[in-house]
C-alpha cells in the first residue's frame, strides 16, 4: 500500500533522512494513514517528533527549500510549506510537526484528537508498501463504520482547535460526527478562543477551500463554532434586507458563500447561472492562484464572500418611507475585515487583497445606470484602482448579487448582470496587450520636457489623464495626448 505520490514521497524520504542523521526519532501520524486505509493519496503529512520543531522546523524548510511557518508557539506546532511541480502546475505541500506528548508514540496516539486520527507508523518504514499502523484506540474501526468520534473525553479541552477540525474532516471524508461528539463540540465551542490565531486561520482556510464550503459554515455554525471565532457575524442574524433580497443579510453572506464556491469551482447550480456566467481566458487558473498564508485566490474569494457585509448591522436605517438604506457598510466593512483578518493573522497580501474586494464589491453594478454599460474611462480607472483586486472584486460582485436574488433569480436579472460584468471583461486589460508590452502614449520624461514640469505629483496626475483618455479612445496618438496634457495644466488640472 502506498502512501504518498511520488513528489510527496520524495518529500517525505528527505525528511526521514534528515531527521535520522539529526537521532530524532518521528512518526507518521492521523491523516495520512487514515487516508491510505480509505485508498486515498495524501499530500499533506503531520508527523510527531521526539524533539522540538521550532528547533528542527527551520533547518527541514531549509533542506527542503521550503518555506517554515509557527503554528502554534506554546504547543511546539509548526508547519514546513513545499512547492511542488506536477503536471496541472505548482502546489503547495504541507509538512505539520508537533512534539511528542506523554513521553512515547502510544502516550501521544492516545491523547490525539480523533480515533481515526490515532494512528501511528514509523517514519522511516514508512516509504514501504508493506506496514500495520499502530491504533491504540480502534480508529480503523470508526474508519469502517465512516464516524468521527472524540478520541478522548478532554480532547476538546486538551487542544480546541480540534473543535474546527472535527469539521474539517467532516468535509474532507464524508463521514459523520458522532452524536456524542457533537454535544461535546456545542459544550467546549467558547474554548476556541483559546486558541492561537494562526491555527483558527488555518482551519478556517482549509475548511473554506473545500467544495461545498457553505455547507460546512452551517454545520460550524449549528455546533457553536461560527460565533466563538468570527462573532461579528452574530449582528447579521435576523437583520431583514431591502425587498429585493431574499435573505437575511447572515443568511445572505452564507449563500454568498455558497456561490462563490461555484464560481471558484465551475460547478454551478442551477444550470442556468453557469449558462450565462462570464468568463476570461486562464480564469481557473487565476481561483487555483496561490495568494496568501499558502491559500488560493478562491479561498480567498469565499473567505470574502462570508464578510463583506459584515458592516450591514451597524450602518442600517429605516427612512420614514420604510426604505431601508445601508450607506457606507462597504468602507466601513473593509475596516471591520481588517481587525479580523488581523487577529486571525491573515497575510498582509491577503488582508489587502480582502479589504480592497469589500470596499468596492458594489462598484461593477454602479459604474453606470440601469441599463446602461460602464463607459471605457470608468472600466479603465476601475482597473486602475483595484490593479490585483479586479478580477475577483468582479466575481464577488457576481456573488453578491446571486446571493441577493437567491431562488428569486430570473433569466433576465440574471443576463443584466452577465452583461455588465462580462462588458467590463471585455474592455479589461486581460483582452489587451499585457502591460509589459503596451507602450504607453507619453512617458514622465516627456511630460516633464515638452511641458517645462518638474518631477512631482503634477506629472503623475497628467499621466493618469492620459491614460484614461486613452482608455476611452479619446487621444489616439503622441500628438493628441501632448495636446491633452497642455490643456489639462493650462486649466490648472496638473497643478496642487
Amino acid at each position: 500500500m502506498s502512501l504518498f505520490d511520488c513528489h510527496t514521497r520524495e518529500i517525505i524520504a528527505r525528511t526521514a533522512a534528515f531527521l535520522a542523521e539529526s537521532r530524532v526519532p518521528a512518526y507518521i501520524v492521523g491523516g495520512a494513514l487514515r487516508d491510505a486505509l480509505l485508498g486515498l493519496p495524501s499530500a499533506d503529512v503531520d508527523i510527531a517528533l521526539d524533539g522540538s520543531p521550532h528547533r528542527l522546523g527551520p533547518r527541514l524548510a531549509s533542506l527542503l527549500g521550503g518555506r517554515f511557518v509557527s503554528l502554534d508557539s506554546s504547543r511546539d506546532v509548526a508547519r514546513v510549506i513545499v512547492r511542488v511541480i506536477v503536471r496541472e502546475g505548482a502546489r503547495s505541500a504541507f509538512i505539520d510537526l508537533s512534539a511528542m506528548q506523554g513521553g512515547s508514540i502510544d502516550a501521544d496516539l492516545r491523547r490525539r484528537d480523533f480515533t481515526i486520527d490515532a494512528l501511528g507508523l514509523d517514519l522511516s518504514s514508512a516509504l514501504s508498501g508493506d506496514w500495520k499502523p499502530m491504533d491504540p484506540l480502534g480508529g480503523s474501526r470508526d474508519i469502517r463504520a465512516r464516524l468521527i468520534r472524540a478520541a478522548s473525553e478532554t480532547a476538546f479541552t486538551d487542544d480546541p482547535i480540534r473543535l474546527m477540525r472535527a469539521v474539517r474532516l467532516a468535509a474532507e471524508t464524508g463521514f459523520a460526527i458522532e452524536s456524542a461528539t457533537q454535544a461535546m463540540i456545542r459544550r467546549h465551542a467558547l474554548h476556541l478562543r483559546r486558541s492561537s490565531a494562526e491555527r483558527v486561520r488555518e482551519e478556517l482556510l482549509r475548511t473554506l477551500a473545500l467544495p461545498a464550503a457553505g455547507r460546512w459554515l452551517r454545520m460550524m455554525d449549528s455546533l457553536g463554532i461560527l460565533s466563538a471565532i468570527l462573532p461579528e457575524l452574530d449582528a447579521a442574524r435576523g437583520v431583514t434586507q431591502p425587498k429585493e433580497h431574499y435573505y437575511d443579510v447572515f443568511g445572505h453572506l452564507l449563500a454568498a458563500v455558497d456561490f462563490a464556491d461555484q464560481i471558484a469551482s465551475e460547478n454551478y447550480s442551477p444550470p442556468l447561472i453557469g449558462k450565462m456566467m462570464p468568463r476570461f481566458e486562464g480564469m481557473s487558473a487565476h481561483f487555483r492562484q496561490e495568494v496568501t498564508d499558502g491559500h488560493s485566490r478562491g479561498t480567498i474569494l469565499k473567505l470574502v464572500a462570508l464578510l463583506h457585509d459584515i458592516a450591514k448591522p451597524q450602518t442600517k436605517t429605516v427612512e420614514p418611507s420604510g426604505r431601508v438604506r445601508f450607506f457606507g457598510h462597504s468602507e466601513k466593512g473593509e475596516e471591520t475585515a481588517g481587525v479580523i483578518l488581523t487577529r486571525l493573522r491573515v497575510g498582509r497580501r491577503g488582508t489587502r487583497l480582502a479589504q480592497t474586494m469589500i470596499r468596492h464589491h458594489l462598484r461593477p453594478r454602479q459604474m453606470a445606470g440601469r441599463g446602461e454599460l460602464p463607459t471605457d474611462r470608468a472600466i479603465h480607472r476601475y482597473y486602475r484602482d483595484l490593479a490585483d483586486a479586479a478580477l475577483d472584486t468582479l466575481y464577488l460582485n457576481m456573488a453578491d448579487f446571486l446571493a441577493a436574488r437567491g431562488p428569486l433569480l430570473t433569466p433576465a436579472e440574471m443576463e443584466r448582470q452577465a452583461t455588465v460584468i462580462g462588458h467590463i471583461l471585455a474592455v479589461g486589460p486581460q483582452r489587451r496587450t499585457p502591460p509589459s508590452r503596451r507602450v504607453a502614449l507619453l512617458t514622465g520624461h516627456d511630460i516633464m520636457r515638452e511641458l517645462r514640469l518638474d518631477s512631482g505629483p503634477a506629472v503623475g496626475r497628467l499621466l493618469r489623464v492620459v491614460a484614461e483618455a486613452e482608455a476611452g479612445g479619446q487621444v489616439k496618438n503622441r500628438e493628441e495626448a501632448l495636446t491633452l496634457a497642455r490643456t489639462h495644466l493650462a486649466a490648472g488640472g496638473g497643478g496642487g
